[in-house]
């Protein structure tokens, strides 16, 4: 059977690691990218980004990666290079890429800093604009902009600096958790006034604005997204059934083998109303947000039927045990259909 053309192959870049808490759940989410990622169409180049913010172009994102056969690479923000810059015995070569994966969540890899090397660099890129993923990595400003669109969100607080927060103006319980932060780092739920200054002080540890908000008293609904402006595609929703405390995301040990508290039901044991209303409402997040590509929409479902939001995760997690990619398999969508159709969105802007 003869070989497929190389040079008739998309030539994609899949940057994973990273300098956030979440480096380890993205060299994950990059090992399941690369065991769905058709090679028949895709010739890629994995280049992972160590705790210490090192560029390494290697063999693939297995768990000892750094270990291999690495060489520094960067992307190039010269729009002429159009792709990396490999060093190799004191000499710098070009790799030009077509298009640019980035599999990266947190800090430096949705907040739109990523995006803006990106725009620089000139290569067309899967997933939010710098506007979109700045703006929903800052929940305080995500609220701020879901309400004017008539989207409801929990009531809350910011906390900036050293601003003294009186523990007796509240009413609890609340979450306190960084404004500008992934997953569940640093999140508390606080019962008790004399419990917030320590938990005010453990979210600061992940970000210098802090977020105070009230506890929605209703089940945690998702619902993943794909798709642009208008022509959008909804996965399954999902419901996060808890048996105690509340969820916390990436903060497993073993996190492939389960949550200690949590399951996630797919598709959500919700009525079909309910079930409709989510998506429209996530839809509706979605598109005020300015969100592009794929992200998954995190909300409260209210004993009355009313939908919260909670939060967007503009570049969620793809390991085998994360929510995005089991809410789009449970629609019909693999994860090797959702990575075809995101990067068509990045190379053409509309879904093939």
């Amino acid at each position: 059977m003869p070989k497929p053309d190389e040079s008739a192959k998309v030539k994609i870049g899949i940057v994973f690691g990273g300098s956030s808490e979440e480096h380890a759940v993205s060299v994950k989410s990059a090992q399941e990218v690369a065991r769905h990622l058709d090679t028949e169409k895709y010739q890629p180049f994995f280049v992972g980004i160590t705790r210490d913010g090192a560029w390494k172009l290697c063999d693939g994102p297995g768990p000892d990666w750094e270990d291999g056969d690495c060489r520094p690479a960067v992307l190039s923000p010269d729009r002429g290079v159009h792709g990396l810059l490999v060093l190799e015995h004191g000499r710098y070569s070009t790799i030009r890429l077509d298009v640019v994966l980035p599999v990266l969540h947190g800090t430096l890899g949705e907040d739109g800093a990523a995006q803006g090397l990106l725009e620089l660099s000139g290569i067309p890129y899967v997933g939010c604009d710098v506007q979109s993923s700045a703006v929903c990595m800052d929940k305080s400003l995500a609220y701020v902009v879901a309400r004017s669109a008539g989207i409801a969100t929990p009531d809350f607080r910011t906390v900036t600096g050293d601003e003294h927060v009186d523990p007796d103006g509240l009413t609890y319980p609340v979450f306190v958790k960084p404004a500008r932060s992934g997953s569940s780092f640093g999140v508390s739920k606080v019962s008790r006034p004399e419990d917030l200054p320590s938990a005010v002080e453990t979210a600061r540890r992940y970000d210098a604005k802090v977020l105070i908000e009230e506890a929605v008293v209703g089940s945690e609904i998702g619902c993943a997204i794909l798709g642009n402006d208008l022509e959008l595609v909804a996965g399954e929703v999902d419901r996060i059934a808890l048996s105690h405390g509340f969820f916390r995301i990436h903060q497993e040990e073993e996190p492939e083998r389960g949550s200690e508290n949590s399951t996630a039901v797919v598709p959500a044991d919700i009525p079909a109303e309910a079930r409709s209303l989510v998506r429209e409402t996530a839809k509706a997040v979605y598109r005020a947000l300015g969100c592009r590509g794929l992200s998954r929409v995190d909300m409260f479902l209210k004993d009355d039927g009313e939908v919260v939001l909670n939060e967007v995760n503009t570049l969620p997690g793809l390991t085998s045990y994360s929510r995005y990619p089991r809410m789009m398999a449970a629609a019909g969508l693999p994860l090797s259909e959702v990575i075809d159709r995101t990067v068509s969105l990045a190379l053409t802007g509309k879904l093939r």
